[in-house]
């Protein structure tokens, strides 16, 4: 079995304060939590330091149902360290456009790139990193790993592996005009606000799970059901970080989707929510792909 990422502290909400700013501004989601411990990779596979003094741009692509601010602590850290980083906004309008977006960011960015991707944003990075010379590493987080000619629908077998709870009794529905989809018309997938602590951030409070839900961005239906291209993952080397408490996306299918593309499995005890309840984790495994990939 893959080592494991062990929180030392609890995350915490600091008090009304806290969460009244929390609501106030959708940055405030990324929430301060104790330090983890990294392990040794699933593969044992050891990877020299990367002698270079050139650091690459850390590129972060959200996923469904939430939005670039969600990556709040990870772009603090690592600004922290002298890294370069950007967030851009996932349309989350389709996978071919969607990536071409985040594609037409890369092409901008003039040195080496890691490419991290959470839930759906790990669908997009698989296609966006394709013919973008300048990505050096992929890091998937919590994420969708889907193969050639997958949707992030059909990437794994959710009866093969059960436990996501996302499904019609646990999501709205709204169409929705949609020039990325067929006919111009779509419809937005949401999560119930009434489900989305248990199904997204089942280790946020009450009231900041409330304020998320509030904020949510949706995917639309087009987006989770268009296949995906050749994957970049053939061809680039990829870190994977199994979010074992997740009730949005198997565990057992994250990891399945992770070994498929020969990635570096990591592990932590998180909900789908792992970019602000577990930071410290994420940044871990990003510097971990920099140095390996350097």
């Amino acid at each position: 079995m893959p080592p494991t990422l062990h929180s030392r502290g609890r995350h915490h909400v600091r008090g009304k304060l806290w969460t009244r700013l929390a609501i106030a501004l959708v940055a405030a989601m990324t929430l301060s939590i104790g330090p983890a411990a990294l392990a040794t990779p699933a593969d044992t596979r050891q990877q020299p330091a990367s002698a270079s003094a050139t650091k690459p741009t850390i590129v972060f692509v959200h996923g469904a149902f939430a939005d670039a601010s969600g990556w709040g602590q990870e772009v603090i850290a690592l600004q922290g360290l002298g890294y370069d980083v950007i967030a851009p906004a996932n349309p989350l309008r389709g996978l071919t456009h969607d990536s071409d977006h985040i594609r037409s960011v890369l092409a901008t960015i003039p040195g080496p790139v890691v490419l991290v991707g959470h839930s759906y944003g790990g669908a997009v990075i698989t296609n966006a990193a394709r013919g973008a010379d300048n990505v050096e590493a992929l890091v998937y987080v919590g994420a969708f790993i889907p193969d050639a000619g997958q949707s992030i629908l059909t990437s794994y077998d959710p009866t093969r592996y059960p436990g996501s709870l996302l499904g019609p009794d646990t999501v709205v529905v709204r169409p929705v005009s949609n020039p990325a989809a067929p006919g111009g018309h779509d419809a937005d997938v949401y999560i119930a606000p009434a489900s989305f602590r248990s199904v997204f951030a089942a280790d946020q409070s009450r009231a900041v799970a409330e304020m998320m839900a509030a904020t949510q961005r949706p995917l639309s239906n087009f987006a989770q059901t268009e296949a995906s291209g050749e994957p970049a993952w053939r061809t680039i080397p990829s870190w994977a970080l199994v979010t074992l408490n997740d009730r949005a996306i198997s565990p057992g299918g994250q990891r399945f989707m992770a070994q498929r593309a020969g990635s570096h499995i990591y592990e932590v005890h998180s909900a789908h929510d792992v970019m602000v309840s577990h930071p410290d984790a994420v940044v871990k495994l990003i510097l971990r792909a920099v140095r390996a990939a350097g």
